[in-house]
């Protein structure tokens, strides 16, 4: 089901707006002042985004603002809703970027075509992991790249959760997409408190995921990060297991063994110096320094500190 947040008090003015919309499946979120749409927003982010024109102080724009920061919906679709005179009179699309627009007053028929529209253009463009909703492949190559062209240095830094398999083996599928779940969150938390500006969390799939920082908050991140995800590994454990320090399962040869709690290793490749030229090359490097961590008991981050590009 799409959870769409309204903000406005004209966009469903006309009672068949809500009604075609909920009998095709849509959960609306309706609020009627900035204040209110921003902390709904921020308390569960939405799926898509339908935004009124003509907020006082232009609030519209400060709820864009939060949209398009967010984290964990990085490509939600935005629709402005506006009169026509605003439409002719041309709007700076750089102050106020949104995905689409809807003439005030609202015909049921465009609204709901317009957002069937801007679901089916995500899905086309986007390649969201099915499961966090967090950024994919195609992303996240862009994000590095992207990365490399900043004039700041930064960072990018796989995690991985060791002994995942097994304990997906051992406690089954969906708790182990609990655990995936789990993780996912404590990465976009910690970023969006620490180093909200210019970062990045994308999911490359499975118990991998990727998060790009400013150098400068690369150690303080991943402290928090690995802090964060002690506090509450052991909720997606059973206690026999927890006192034991670890379980019995087989291993990838079908022999029985014992595996030590999960725990996550961060490898983290700085780019600053201009030593990278594409994302390849970061991906080959981080390779080798997530051997080297994982190789590591417990969770633990390691970072590149070599000058130059070193591939194998």
């Amino acid at each position: 089901m799409t959870r769409i947040l309204v903000a406005g008090s004209h966009i469903l003015e006309r009672q068949e707006s809500r009604i075609s919309l909920e009998a095709k499946g849509y959960q609306l979120i309706v609020a009627t002042d900035i204040k209110t749409a921003v902390g709904l927003f921020l308390e569960d982010p939405p799926d898509l985004l339908i935004v009124e024109r003509g907020f006082a102080g232009n609030g519209e724009l400060d709820l864009v603002r939060v949209a398009n920061a967010c984290l964990q919906k990085t490509n939600i679709p935005i629709i402005l809703v506006l009169p026509r005179e605003e439409m002719v009179a041309g709007i700076d699309w750089r102050v106020l970027p949104v995905d689409d627009l809807l003439e005030r007053p609202v015909a049921p028929e465009e609204l709901l075509l317009r957002i069937q529209l801007a679901e089916a253009r995500r899905n086309r463009v986007f390649d969201n992991n099915p499961l966090s909703k967090l950024p994919g492949n195609t992303s996240i190559l862009n994000a590095i790249q992207n990365a490399l062209a900043d004039s700041e240095p930064m960072a990018v830094c796989y995690v991985d959760i060791d002994n995942f398999k097994p304990y997906n083996d051992h406690y089954g599928f969906s708790q182990g997409d609990e655990v995936i779940l789990m993780v996912a969150r404590v990465i976009v938390n910690v970023i969006d408190q620490v180093a909200r500006q210019r970062s990045f969390v994308g999911h490359v799939g499975g118990d991998d995921y990727v998060f790009i920082v400013p150098e400068f908050k690369m150690v303080e991140v991943c402290e928090k990060v690995l802090a964060n995800f002690e506090a509450v590994r052991n909720l997606f454990i059973a206690p026999e297991d927890v006192k034991k320090g670890g379980f019995v399962e087989k291993d990838r040869q079908g022999r029985e063994t014992r595996f030590g709690l999960l725990s996550i290793s961060i490898a983290v490749i700085p780019t600053g110096h201009g030593k990278f030229q594409h994302s390849g090359q970061v991906a080959a490097v981080a390779t080798q320094i997530k051997h080297k961590v994982k190789a590591l008991d417990g969770n633990n981050y390691l970072i590149d500190r070599r000058e130059g590009y070193f591939p194998d």
